[in-house]
């Protein structure tokens, strides 16, 4: 079973990301951000991962380490959980639409860090969350991953339906891209290795 935990603790979080890759889509969150719980989960269900995290933090102050150190955190956990990356697909990508709102992901797990993002959320909050953090959050996760990411938001007038977009299409493509084939045989590069 592909499956990791990863503990961080510092001066400003205390954070625990427990994945597995093939689960059920099975989300328990709670990061004391009750925004990014919700995409969280959507991350969960939406990609069939199994997903538990704990996240406390200097939020007294403002939101960013937290959500920067979770971006962290769940980059780790995804790449300890790829292994060597044997037998994955490698790509995926999806186009997602949330009622008025439309984003397309793509991503390579190349073991390549790399985020293009554009996506525009505007700058008023979410409830209480700043959706500038977003950015923030998914540049971890790639420079922690190992991942290629591209988030490109198309168009969308609400600020919480293009966040949804955005962790949906996140979720299938990332579903798709760590999917196992059984055609491929060790990884699925000329290299024949997805680290760099």
């Amino acid at each position: 079973m592909r499956k990791a935990t990863i503990r961080r603790k510092t001066a400003e979080t205390e954070i625990s990301v427990a994945i597995v890759l093939d689960g059920k889509g099975e989300g328990r969150i709670d990061t004391t951000i009750p925004f990014l719980d919700h995409m969280l989960n959507l991350f969960a269900r939406h990609g069939f991962i199994d997903l538990e995290v704990r996240g406390r933090g200097d939020t007294a102050v403002d939101d960013h380490h937290l959500v920067e150190d979770l971006g962290i955190c769940l980059g780790q956990a995804v790449r300890k959980a790829l292994g060597e990356r044997k037998g994955i697909g490698r790509y995926g990508s999806a186009l997602v639409p949330m009622d008025e709102s439309l984003c397309r992901v793509a991503m390579d797990l190349s073991g390549r860090p790399c985020l293009v993002w554009t996506a525009d959320l505007g700058a008023i909050r979410i409830g209480e969350f700043d959706p500038s953090l977003l950015r923030e959050f998914f540049k971890s996760f790639s420079d922690h991953s190992g991942i290629t990411l591209h988030v490109n938001l198309i168009y969308g007038t609400n600020s919480h339906h293009m966040a949804e977009a955005i962790f949906k299409g996140f979720a299938r493509a990332f579903r798709e891209a760590v999917a196992i084939d059984e055609r491929i045989e060790g990884v699925l590069s000329t290299k024949g290795s997805l680290e760099v």
